[in-house]
């Protein structure tokens, strides 16, 4: 991780981010009728997001793991959506959407963004 002047921000706003993604990953059906398809762009954006965020807080080179964990994340919102049986299905074309939200995200990071929480939380001092 790189080095922060105030990191209990950024991991209980990574926590919280985190928490946020599982709650409303596992929470149940609500029955409220969604366009087809729309399910995927949410799942593009939610993990390209993480994404983002997470690769503000590493260097370069630990990006791997960045994808990693997100990679697992999602797999396991799937089983666990699986396994509840609250309405929600799991879905092999989610992870689809998740994958390729997170390989947007890191290649931004690559590009642009990467490493943006230090200058923000330099920006702050």
């Amino acid at each position: 991780m790189l080095e922060f002047r105030r990191p209990w921000i950024w991991i209980t706003l990574s926590i919280a981010l985190v928490l946020g993604v599982v709650w409303g990953s596992l929470q149940p059906a609500t029955g409220s009728p969604m366009p087809e398809g729309f399910d995927k762009v949410e799942h593009f954006v939610t993990y390209m997001t993480l994404a983002l965020w997470f690769t503000g807080m590493v260097r370069p080179e630990r990006y791997w793991v960045v994808v990693g964990a997100l990679l697992l994340l999602g797999l396991s919102m799937e089983i666990g959506q699986y396994l509840m049986h609250v309405g929600r299905t799991a879905d092999p074309y989610d992870m689809v959407a998740n994958t390729a939200g997170v390989a947007l995200g890191i290649v931004a990071a690559l590009r642009v963004s990467g490493g943006w929480i230090g200058k923000v939380d330099a920006w702050l001092s």
